[in-house]
C-alpha cells in the first residue's frame, strides 16, 4: 500500500474566455457520495460576480450580430468537444455519485441537447418572426432580437445537462450568460466550461461561478447589467428573491423547475423565446 497523499485538482472558474481563480481567494471542498474529499472548487464572492459582468457585457455586442448560422456551426463544435471528452465527463459524474449508466446516459443526452439548439440558430427567426397587417401603405415586421445578460441559476441535480439546457438556448438566441453553477457538483460545469474554451466559443459569452448560491445569488440577481434570469431552483424563497430583484429593474424572469432533465420537453425552441425581445420595424411601402 502507497502512503502517497493524491494532489487534488482545484476547479477554477470560467469567465472571459479565461480560468481565473476567486478573488477571494477561498476554495471549498467537493466531496463524493461517501463524504471523501476528492476536488476543491473556488468559492466565489460579489466581486466575482461583478467581474463576470464585465466580459459578459462586453461580448454581447459581437456575438448577438453574428448570423444565426455562425451560432449554430459553434454550438455544433461544442457538441463535437463534449463528444471527444465523453469518458472524462462520465467519470466526474460517477464521482458525484451517478451510476454509471445514467452518467453515460446524461453526457449523451448533453451533446445531442447541443445539436438540437444548434440547429434552431438560423431558424427561430422565420418561426417566431411575423408580417403584420396594417392599415396604412407600410410593411410592419416584427422579429425577435437576443435579451442581452442572462444569469443563469442552475440546480444541483444532472448538473452537466441541466446547464447545457439552460445555457444552449440562451446563447443560440444571441445572448451571453454568466451562470451559478451546481453548489454540490460544480465539476463536471468547469469542466463544460474548458470544453467552451476550446469550441470557438469566443471569450465572454458564458461565464462560469462556482461557490455558494446565498452567497453571490442576490447580487447576481440584482446586478444592473443583468437584463434577465433563468432559474431553475425551486424554492419559494428563492424565487421570491429573484422576482423581488428583478422588479428593481424590470428584468425578464423566467422560473424552470424541472423534475426530470431527459424529458425530451427540454428540447423546446421556446426556450430560446423566453430570452427575446420583439422589434418591430415599419416600412413604406408606396403607392
Amino acid at each position: 500500500m502507497s502512503d502517497r497523499i493524491e494532489v487534488l485538482k482545484t476547479y477554477k472558474t470560467y469567465v472571459g474566455g479565461k480560468f481565473p481563480r476567486s478573488e477571494s481567494g477561498k476554495t471549498y471542498p467537493i466531496k463524493d457520495a461517501s463524504g471523501s474529499v476528492i476536488a476543491n472548487a473556488c468559492r466565489c464572492t460579489r466581486k466575482d460576480v461583478r467581474d463576470a459582468m464585465l466580459p459578459a457585457r462586453s461580448a454581447f455586442g459581437d456575438w448577438s450580430n453574428r448570423s444565426g448560422y455562425n451560432r449554430g456551426q459553434i454550438l455544433y463544435r461544442i457538441a463535437e468537444m463534449l463528444e471527444g471528452r465523453k469518458e472524462q465527463f462520465i467519470n466526474e459524474l460517477e464521482l458525484g455519485g451517478m451510476k454509471p449508466k445514467a452518467a453515460e446516459e446524461e453526457v449523451d443526452l448533453s451533446i445531442d441537447r447541443l445539436v438540437y439548439y444548434a440547429g434552431w440558430t438560423d431558424k427561430y427567426p422565420q418561426v417566431f418572426g411575423t408580417i403584420n397587417p396594417v392599415a396604412s401603405q407600410h410593411f410592419n415586421f416584427t422579429s425577435p432580437e437576443p435579451t442581452g445578460v442572462v444569469a443563469i441559476i442552475s440546480t444541483d441535480e444532472s448538473p452537466l445537462l441541466s446547464i447545457v439546457s439552460q445555457v444552449a438556448p440562451v446563447i443560440a438566441g444571441g445572448n451571453t450568460c454568466v451562470v451559478l453553477a451546481s453548489e454540490v457538483n460544480p465539476l463536471v460545469v468547469v469542466s463544460f466550461g474548458e470544453v467552451l474554451n476550446s469550441s470557438d466559443v469566443p471569450g465572454g459569452v458564458v461565464n462560469i461561478l462556482t461557490g455558494f448560491r446565498d452567497e453571490m445569488l442576490d447580487h447576481l440577481t440584482k446586478h444592473m447589467d443583468v437584463n434577465a434570469v433563468f432559474n431553475s431552483i425551486d424554492d419559494q424563497e428563492t424565487r421570491k428573491l429573484i422576482d423581488l430583484n428583478a422588479s428593481i429593474s424590470v428584468k425578464r424572469v423566467h422560473h424552470y423547475p424541472v423534475e426530470d432533465w431527459n424529458d425530451e420537453k427540454h428540447e423546446n425552441p421556446y426556450l430560446i423565446l423566453e430570452f427575446q425581445e420583439s422589434k418591430t420595424t415599419w416600412h413604406p411601402a408606396g403607392v
